[in-house]
This record gives structure tokens, C-alpha cells and sequence, in this order.
């Protein structure tokens, strides 16, 4: 099942995406960016640094 995601960097909210988990969601904003998948740091279920910044996503509907 699909949920919606809002994908951070720091306070920001930088995308909204459409995924089965919350790392999928990340890894797919990442990759429409043009990260290779070598550049990636998983670091859990909700986070991924890419050279040095951490992107992080949790269900929309949790957005302040």
C-alpha cells in the first residue's frame, strides 16, 4: 500500500512521494536528483546522507 511522504532536509520539506516505505521514499527523491546509489548512507528505516546532508521522511499526515 502506497502512502505519501514528506521527504525533509533539516526543517525543510523538500518533496511529497508517493512510496511503500519511508527509505523508498527518500532513495526515490535522491535518484530524480542524479545521486549514484554509491554516494548513499543508509543510516535507518527513515534516514539517508548524501554527502553529508541528511534527508529524512515521515507520513505526510504527521507534517506540522
Amino acid at each position: 500500500m502506497y502512502t505519501t511522504f514528506a521527504v525533509r532536509s533539516g526543517r525543510q520539506t523538500v518533496a511529497l512521494k508517493e512510496a511503500t516505505t519511508a527509505q523508498e521514499a527518500i532513495l526515490d527523491y535522491l535518484r530524480g536528483l542524479g545521486c549514484r546509489p554509491d554516494e548513499l548512507v543508509r543510516m535507518g528505516a527513515d534516514a539517508v546522507a548524501w554527502r553529508g546532508a541528511v534527508y529524512r521522511a515521515a507520513p505526510a499526515s504527521d507534517e506540522p
